[in-house]
């Protein structure tokens, strides 16, 4: 017989991931759309910023390569390198520090703000309904483990 949380009543999910009664499933399942994109959003923003700092770490090891170069007696070559490649723009006018700092302050927050203003405007402020809805559908109602929350909670 499996373990059970509690099996005198059943627990429902903390006021913050209940569906609000006046909000449709399909309301929920858009917003969660939306907010599953921005998720993504903030997956590829970390890869961004890996990028602006393995290049900012890969520009330093060609200012060391040059050094060396020169060590080796390679000073022609070591100049050519510094002069094209040392400190160059990624994109033109850009360094990666640039190219983070506008996609942080255009798509993203514009992103990021109309997510949150979905959420606001839509579903109460609520988070992760979705993902809310589902744990419900998805978990055995009373086993240990599959608790609808933390006990310390609501």
């Amino acid at each position: 017989m499996p373990e059970r949380a509690d099996s005198a009543k059943p627990q429902q999910p903390d006021a913050a991931h209940r569906v609000p009664d006046d909000v449709d499933p399909a309301t929920v399942e858009a917003v969660g759309k939306l907010t599953e994109a921005l998720e993504t959003t903030e997956r590829a923003r970390g890869h961004l910023y890996s990028f602006h700092q393995l290049t900012g770490h890969a520009d330093l090891q060609v200012s060391e390569a040059v050094d060396l170069l020169r060590e080796a007696g390679h000073d022609a070559f070591a100049d050519r390198v510094a002069a094209q490649l040392v400190g160059r723009n990624v994109i033109e006018g850009r360094w990666t520090f640039q190219v983070v700092e506008d996609y942080d302050d255009g798509y993203w927050r514009e992103f990021h703000d109309l997510e949150r203003a979905a959420r606001d405007e839509l579903t109460h402020g609520r988070r992760h309904l979705h993902e809310a809805r589902m744990k419900e559908d998805r978990r055995t109602q009373g086993r240990r483990d599959h608790e609808a929350r933390p006990a310390t909670s609501e």
